[in-house]
C-alpha cells in the first residue's frame, strides 16, 4: 500500500543527496509520487550549494553516506552547524549498517538511518514522521513567540498600573498634606533620574 504525503497548499521539499543514479532516480520517483518536491544532488558539494540557495525551503535531507569527495557525515555536520539549517532533519540512506556507523550519524545530528537496499514504504513513513515532527516543532516555536509577546505586553500593562497606583497614592497624600504629596512626587522624580 502506497503512503502519500499529507495534502498541503505547497508540497514539502526534500533534498536527496545520492551519487548512484539508479538509487537517486528510484527514491526521487517514490517521493514525487507521494507528492513531495524533490531537489537532487549527486555529491556533497552540490548538496551544500542547494542548501545555500534553497535551505529555507528544505524540510528533510535524505543523504547517502559514502560519496566521492566529501561524505554524507560531513554534509550533516555542516547542515547542523549552520543556525539557518540546523533544524532540518537529516536521514541517512546507506549500505553502512554497523552500529558504529549509525552512532556516528546520530552523534552528528542525523534523526534517522535507513539501510540499503531501501524499501519505499519505509522511506515514505520515515520522511512523513520527520515532517510531522517539524510541523509540531514549528507550531511550538510560533506558540512560544506568541507567549513571549503576551508576557511582554502584560508586563508593560502591570508597570503602567503600578505607575497609576503610585500617582493616585501621591495625589491622595497631597490632598491630606500638601508637603507629603510633593515629597512623594519629588522622590518619584529622583528615582526616575
Amino acid at each position: 500500500e502506497a503512503v502519500s504525503a499529507p495534502h498541503t497548499v505547497s508540497p514539502q521539499t526534500i533534498l536527496l543527496v545520492e551519487d548512484e543514479p539508479i538509487v537517486r532516480r528510484g527514491v526521487s520517483r517514490v517521493l514525487n509520487r507521494a507528492g513531495y518536491k524533490v531537489l537532487e544532488a549527486t555529491c556533497a558539494d552540490e548538496a551544500l550549494s542547494i542548501m545555500r540557495l534553497h535551505g529555507n525551503e528544505v524540510s528533510v535531507v535524505l543523504s547517502d553516506v559514502v560519496m566521492p569527495g566529501m561524505d554524507g557525515y560531513e554534509v550533516c555536520r555542516r547542515i547542523k552547524s549552520n543556525p539557518e539549517t540546523q533544524n532540518i532533519a537529516v536521514i541517512f540512506l546507506t549500505a553502512k549498517s554497523k552500529v558504529k556507523d549509525e552512532e556516528k550519524g546520530f552523534s552528528l545530528g542525523a534523526v534517522d538511518y535507513i539501510t540499503k537496499p531501501i524499501s519505499p514504504p519505509i522511506v515514505l513513513a520515515r520522511v512523513m514522521n520527520q515532517l510531522q515532527l517539524k510541523k509540531v516543532r514549528d507550531f511550538l516555536i510560533d506558540k512560544n513567540e506568541f507567549l513571549e509577546q503576551e508576557v511582554s505586553k502584560r508586563t508593560k500593562e502591570v508597570s503602567q498600573i503600578q505607575d497609576v497606583t503610585v500617582f493616585a497614592l501621591a495625589s491622595l497624600a497631597e490632598t491630606r498634606d500638601n508637603e507629603t504629596g510633593k515629597h512623594i512626587k519629588r522622590t518619584q522624580h529622583y528615582m526616575k533620574l
